[in-house]
């Protein structure tokens, strides 16, 4: 018997080939931050987590041509395993894995487009032990993704992009209190005019989908990301002056300019609640990282 995997729901993947995956990862991860070669990145990541982890080494070769000899090789282990049954495609799961970095959990999430193509990673946020929740499972098993939409959650896992950013620039959506919702936006708004500089910021939804799976409580732990253009604008007569870092993800030619466009990529992963048993989505982890900087 044939099963198609655009129609049935099938396993993501096996543990053993998501091991594997895990490892190519760590292979790749290790690499690019040795070599400092951003085309490293694009052979084990996608989406937002490459848009980041590209900037960040490309800064790296910007201050260090050569590479770095001195890399002190990351390894992950006592993974865990959490894919989910699903039909049609992409299809992801997410390894929960300690670090030797700090011993904290790295979640990585996985994604592919079709049987030839090679697992990526597309999210990696950090938690500590206790902010890593319990995934439902099937009797075999296998962890339950959440659907984009009609989801049963308080913002279903499509539009927490777009809800985020509209929180972001109103205030309005039902978000935690922390550091990456009320807290940045205190940030922002202080910043918006700081003496000799205005700053105008922009939130969009990433292009790439969220992807989510349930946990045990009703609720589901969710991977997303979202875009934020700041616009600045120094006094006539200044021009700026960017950091190695920025210069390395500069667009277009180099120019005294007065005025700039920052992009951010950020990755977010968030606890959000069941509809019925009310509460607020929490953030458990934000990276992001400039990813673009151009005159104008």
């Amino acid at each position: 018997m044939t099963v198609h995997g655009e129609r049935e729901k099938i396993p993501a993947t096996s543990k053993a080939e998501a091991a594997k995956a895990l490892k190519q990862f760590v292979a790749g991860y290790n690499k690019a931050n040795t070599t400092l070669d951003p085309a490293v990145n694009a052979t084990y990541e996608t989406g937002a987590l490459h848009d980041i982890d590209e900037a960040i080494t490309k800064g790296g070769r910007q201050v260090s041509p050569n590479g770095n000899p001195d890399w002190d090789p990351l390894e992950l282990k006592d993974a865990r395993f959490a894919i989910p049954k699903q039909a049609g495609w992409p299809k992801f799961f997410v390894a929960d894995t300690v670090s030797n970095r700090n011993n904290g959990h790295w979640l990585v999430a996985f994604t592919r487009n079709g049987p030839s193509e090679k697992w990526k990673a597309a999210y990696l946020l950090l938690l500590d032990k206790e902010e890593v929740p319990e995934f439902a499972t099937d009797a075999d098993g296998y962890a339950e993704p959440v659907p984009a939409k009609g989801s049963g959650l308080t913002v279903d896992p499509g539009q927490l992009a777009k809800t985020y950013a509209k929180y972001l620039k109103t205030g309005e959506g039902d978000f935690a209190p922390g550091p990456d919702t009320d807290g940045w936006r205190e940030q922002r708004t202080a910043a918006a005019n700081r003496p000799g500089q205005h700053t105008e910021t922009v939130d969009e939804p990433y292009k790439a989908p969220a992807m989510a799976l349930r946990t045990k409580d009703g609720g589901a732990l969710a991977f997303f990301a979202t875009y934020h253009f700041q616009h600045r604008t120094l006094p006539a007569g200044h021009t700026f002056s960017l950091k190695p870092a920025l210069q390395a993800v500069r667009k277009g030619p180099l120019k005294k300019t007065n005025k700039m466009t920052f992009t951010t990529v950020s990755e977010q992963v968030v606890k959000v609640p069941a509809k019925d048993d009310g509460g607020s989505v929490v953030f458990l982890d934000r990276q992001g990282r400039t990813t673009e900087a151009k005159a104008g």
